[in-house]
């Protein structure tokens, strides 16, 4: 009996490590001449995309709006929120926040 709650402490223990290594995936992708543009950066629009069975089925696919003069950033993160939920729900459901950033000039 003791062996096997040590095995599943161990299998708890790695299950968390493992959601906590996805917690800085961030990917950053310039559109246009946005990486040249000079202003101040604010947020455009936001979304989440939601994947099922540890992201092999999309459940959505967000509308995330773009400017009309197509210079953005689109900014794809592994949130907190993100975290909960693929931890809560044992990856089962998983999730990423996009975020569309412009520049003010």
């Amino acid at each position: 009996m003791k062996k096997k709650r040590k095995n599943m402490s161990h299998f708890f223990v790695a299950m968390a490590v493992s959601a906590m290594l996805t917690s800085c995936m961030t990917t950053r992708t310039s559109v246009g001449a946005y990486s040249q543009t000079q202003g101040e950066e604010t947020l455009y629009a936001k979304g989440r995309k939601v994947w099922l069975f540890w992201g092999l089925i999309p459940l959505n696919e967000p509308n995330v709006n773009t400017p009309s003069d197509g210079n953005c950033q689109v900014v794809t993160k592994y949130k907190f929120v993100d975290f909960l939920i693929n931890g809560f729900t044992g990856g089962l459901v998983t999730s990423y926040s996009i975020n569309v950033k412009t520049k003010k000039k």
